[in-house]
């Protein structure tokens, strides 16, 4: 039997690629603390529980219809960013997979009513940098696997998808680590004013109540208290946490739901990121498991 051992939301903000002197010169001469919480979560973290498998739950692969797993071998290539070329260019990918995990995930959701999860080999399915971004910071020698998030969805259906990822992982002999990757609220400056709030400091963090209603989240995770940050969803969605927050969504889903109790604890600051909030949080799992 398999089991997922770690779960974390991470920060894949296009600022934790970009060459050291950049960041400096972007957060007033300082290092961004989502750079050595990167390299922290995967010796303190990941290193010792050992995954074969990674899990990334992917907030910028937007996909319509269906979720999509994706199933090929190996991905491998170079990815320049459509969003930011500048910035994210011919960065080399290599990851091997494991279609008979992602098979099963797609599998688990004909038991799911209304859930559509398809797994895809296409070796011409391009990564997208909310899993590319992870790499130099994370990857070891295991699998890795993304998620979509669907862009028609809702927490129902972002539910089910994590439901149907635990099913699967609990029918295989793996030890999976889940990665939600992406933001909190993420409201970026206008373009005009953007360039005034490139610094890390929260004060920059828009609209206003956001910061405020990004810290109810963490304080209700650092409680392990999932189950109020699930019924607060509709007054959250008002900061418009990235991707309806499906990607935390999804990732809780998989580890017990509302009844998940798994404490959460940073590994980098409550940082700004033109507007948008950006952590890591990885969560421990109980001796006695997620939910108790």
């Amino acid at each position: 039997m398999g089991e997922i051992v770690g779960a974390a939301l991470c920060a894949h903000v296009p600022t934790i690629v970009l060459p050291q002197e950049i960041r400096y010169e972007l957060n007033d001469g300082k290092e961004i603390s989502l750079v050595p919480g990167l390299h922290r979560l995967r010796e303190e973290y990941l290193a010792p529980l050992k995954p074969d498998v990674i899990i990334v739950l992917d907030s910028h692969w937007f996909t319509t219809v269906e979720t999509v797993v994706t199933s090929a071998d190996r991905r491998q290539g170079f990815f320049t960013s459509s969003e930011l070329p500048r910035g994210m260019s011919s960065m080399p990918y290599d990851m091997p997979g494991d279609r008979e995990l992602a098979e099963a995930i797609a599998a688990e959701a004909d038991d799911i009513d209304e859930c559509w999860i398809s797994a895809i080999d296409n070796e011409h399915l391009h990564p997208e940098y909310a899993t590319i971004n992870m790499l130099p910071f994370l990857q070891g020698d295991e699998a890795w696997l993304s998620v979509s998030s669907v862009q028609t969805g809702d927490p129902l259906d972002f539910h089910n998808v994590g439901l149907a990822i635990g099913r699967a992982v609990a029918k295989l002999d793996r030890r999976v680590v889940l990665i939600a990757s992406g933001a909190m609220s993420h409201t970026f400056w206008s373009l005009r004013e953007l360039r005034k709030h490139e610094a890390s400091d929260p004060s920059h963090v828009t609209p206003p109540g956001a910061v405020e209603a990004d810290h109810k989240v963490l304080d209700a995770w650092y409680r392990g208290d999932h189950a109020s940050v699930i019924d607060n969803m509709p007054a959250y969605s008002a900061f418009r946490p990235e991707a309806r927050f499906a990607h935390y969504l999804s990732m809780v889903a998989a580890i017990g739901g509302r009844d998940c109790r798994a404490v959460g604890r940073p590994f980098s600051d409550y940082e700004n990121s033109i507007g948008t909030a950006q952590i890591h949080v990885a969560f421990d799992r109980p001796a006695d498991g997620w939910t108790h």
